[in-house]
């Protein structure tokens, strides 16, 4: 969902769902490059409408929500997972953090550093995988022709 406020805020809303009882709640948020992007423009917010629920055979509950702005989420409750140029994940959607006095500015600078304590740990990863394909290779070009 997007729209315009009548100050001519401009909102794109990314609606995640977490269900109650499960064991594996990392939901992707955003691009960090599509966010850095986006907020080129102080006018430009990212929300979230966080929803969390129970659910059985016959009924859904909703039991919680938050609708915030992704610059409200305290880092600590926030990781960065390996697709395309990262992708800012909810660590655990059964703890939220929300810290309401961040900068926008300080957000920001808080995604940088993240960022560049991400990217030398996925050089290193390539790496490894780079000589672990030249390993194999070289074995496989030590093999006879079938």
């Amino acid at each position: 969902m997007r729209f315009t406020d009548r100050d001519g805020f401009y909102y794109v809303v990314d609606v995640k769902t977490h269900r109650l009882g499960t064991h594996f709640n990392m939901p992707n948020l955003t691009s960090v490059e599509r966010l850095t992007r986006y907020y080129e423009d102080d006018k430009n917010y990212f929300v979230i409408l966080l929803v969390t629920y129970d659910a059985d055979v016959n009924t859904i509950t909703a039991r919680d929500a938050h609708f915030i702005p992704i610059g409200f989420l305290a880092w600590d409750c926030l990781t960065v997972g390996a697709w395309g140029w990262g992708q800012i994940q909810i660590a655990n959607a059964s703890c939220i953090r929300v810290d309401e006095r961040p900068s926008r500015k300080r957000w920001m600078l808080e995604l940088c550093d993240a960022m560049l304590e991400f990217y030398p740990k996925e050089v290193r990863k390539i790496h490894e995988r780079l000589d672990y394909f030249a390993l194999v290779r070289q074995q496989w070009e030590q093999k006879p022709e079938e």
